[in-house]
């Protein structure tokens, strides 16, 4: 569960340390207060979008750190392991932007990534933002939510990368059926050009070591002329270095014995005299074998041309000729495939079948997790003043099937004001939409292994009674895991376990978000305000006494 958030120059707040509890907390306020900035916050640190317009104004940077507990996390150990990152049962992410835009992550210390940090992230903390109902409204996001509590998503991937392997297929032995006679021009072209390349049989490693060589004959002369001086100079001349050194160390060895000092001396001489006597050899053997080769020099000429003249052809540097023909011969390969039409039209159904037979498993894993759905949040829609609605998800099929699956999800719901099953956007007030997407969250959330689940005013619209038995879901949730809901509402805060207040206080002219965990008589103060009046009344606080008993 989430231990620990800290926070530093985020938006409204300058530096703020929240320690979490288990159960089911809420966080209450004044409108505008900040509480849904502290949502934001971790959220960025679980990796949403970075903006430079989280930084509080006059600071270099904001950061978030959140601490998490493993102890129900197997998921988030296990990755960690595949990841071979340290863990002693804790987890610690950090998130920081600064002015210029640039983002970074850590994650137990290390650096990381912010898919990285989305991955784990998963399996930490799922948020329900305030605007979830308005995405009930779009297909594409029933479908998601449909998969992803149905744990569909990784088939889904499969599915889709099956999809694009049949398109592309498709497309293939389209551009083979139109392009004939384009395709028969450049598979002769080709065919003459790798011929070509082929039959030069130049390598990389060729072209180097022929440089080498072209180097080295064409200055032979100077060369053998070069060594033959030195041996003059070391050992063949009459002041030759060799005959020096030795005469230098005799001389020095023989005084040795009048001064020890000079033993040193003598010593490194010696040594530098075997040294020269062995450069000296090997110098007379480099003579013995440097000679000038001309038929030699001739021959790697003329190879080296040839390897120009096909560089230049080809319009490309000499070392860049095997791979030039290793790219062609690639392209010949495909040329001569996309000119064989059956052979193509066979990759097609091959791609159509593999593609239909996941498609197939993804609709029938659909349709168990659709009517499972339907059954559950039906059972919570009747808990929130929808007495005899019911919620569907319908499954339409789609001609020729889609990257995500061979039918498009739609949200439906009968039984309300008399009607039949209809789409949801079609026939729900904005009230009961609230109170649907509510219940749709808590059926999800339910059957997650997410041990930490955050509500950002799902309860907007709800109120009276409905909103008690709101609270009541929340408390039942909070019963096997963390639960925060930011709120407005007085009957849903009443039946938090725990309760924070954010409130906002100006500090040397600048706007500040504080949050402060509240006592029992805090509390009933907090949800008297709540309440409402303009003056909190004795009657107001013996209500909020009530709620919370």
């Amino acid at each position: 569960m989430l231990c620990r958030l800290t926070i530093r120059d985020f938006v409204l707040v300058d530096r703020l340390e929240l320690e979490f509890h288990a159960g089911f907390g809420s966080l209450t306020g004044e409108t505008g207060a900040g509480k849904s900035i502290l949502v934001d916050a971790l959220a960025f640190a679980l990796g949403e979008r970075a903006d430079v317009g989280m930084i509080r104004s006059g600071s270099e940077k904001a950061e978030v750190t959140a601490e998490f507990a493993l102890d129900g996390s197997p998921a988030a150990m296990e990755w960690l392991r595949a990841h071979d990152l340290e863990s002693d049962g804790g987890l610690l992410l950090r998130r920081l932007v600064d002015t210029g835009g640039r983002s970074r992550a850590y994650l137990n210390g290390s650096p990381v990534t912010v898919q990285q940090l989305r991955e784990v992230a998963e399996s930490l903390v799922d948020i329900h933002g305030q605007h979830a109902h308005q995405s009930l409204m779009r297909g594409e996001a029933q479908r998601a939510l449909l998969d992803s509590h149905a744990r569909l998503n990784a088939l889904l991937v499969d599915v889709g990368a099956a999809w694009r392997q049949w398109r592309d297929a498709r497309a293939t032995l389209n551009a083979a059926r139109d392009g004939v006679e384009a395709l028969a021009a450049e598979r002769e072209q080709l065919t003459w050009q790798t011929s070509e390349l082929a039959a030069l049989g130049v390598s990389t490693q060729e072209w180097l070591t022929l440089n080498e060589e072209h180097k080295r004959l064409a200055h032979t002369a100077s060369l053998v002329e070069g060594a033959h001086y030195s041996l003059q100079l070391l050992a063949d001349g009459d002041a030759a270095c060799e005959t020096q050194v030795g005469a230098a160390a005799n001389r020095l060895e023989a005084l040795s014995d009048y001064d020890p000092a000079l033993r040193e001396i003598t010593a490194l001489l010696q040594s530098a005299r075997a040294e020269l006597g062995e450069a000296i050899s090997t110098l007379r053997r480099y003579t013995n074998r440097a000679e000038t080769d001309p038929q030699r020099l001739t021959a790697v000429e003329r190879r080296i041309e040839a390897i120009l003249d096909c560089a230049r052809k080809f319009r490309c540097a000499p070392e860049e000729l095997p791979t030039l023909l290793a790219r062609w011969q690639e392209r010949l390969t495909a040329l001569g495939e996309a000119a064989d039409l059956a052979g193509l039209a066979e990759r097609v159904e091959l791609a159509r079948r593999h593609y239909e037979s996941l498609a197939a498993s993804l609709s029938d894993r659909r349709a168990e997790a659709a009517e499972a759905l339907g059954r559950d949040v039906s059972q919570v829609m009747q808990q929130l003043a929808l007495s005899g609605g019911r919620f569907e998800v319908g499954l339409l099929p789609i001609e020729g099937g889609s990257a995500f699956g061979l039918e498009q999800v739609e949200f439906r719901l009968s039984g309300l004001a008399g009607n039949g099953a209809r789409p949801l956007a079609k026939v729900a007030s904005g009230g009961e939409l609230s109170r649907i997407s509510l219940a749709i969250q808590v059926v999800t959330s339910q059957a997650a292994s997410v041990p930490t689940l955050i509500f950002d005013e799902v309860d907007v619209g709800i109120g009276g009674g409905v909103a008690e038995i709101v609270g009541h879901l929340l408390r039942d949730l909070g019963s096997d895991r963390q639960v925060l809901c930011v709120t407005h509402l007085p009957q849903v805060a009443a039946r938090a376990n725990w309760q924070w207040l954010v409130s906002k206080s100006t500090v040397s002219g600048q706007v500040r978000s504080l949050v402060t965990e509240l006592d029992e008589k805090a509390r009933i103060e907090e949800i008297a305000r709540m309440l409402g009046g303009v003056e909190i009344t004795s009657i107001t606080r013996q209500h909020a006494r009530e709620m919370l008993s």
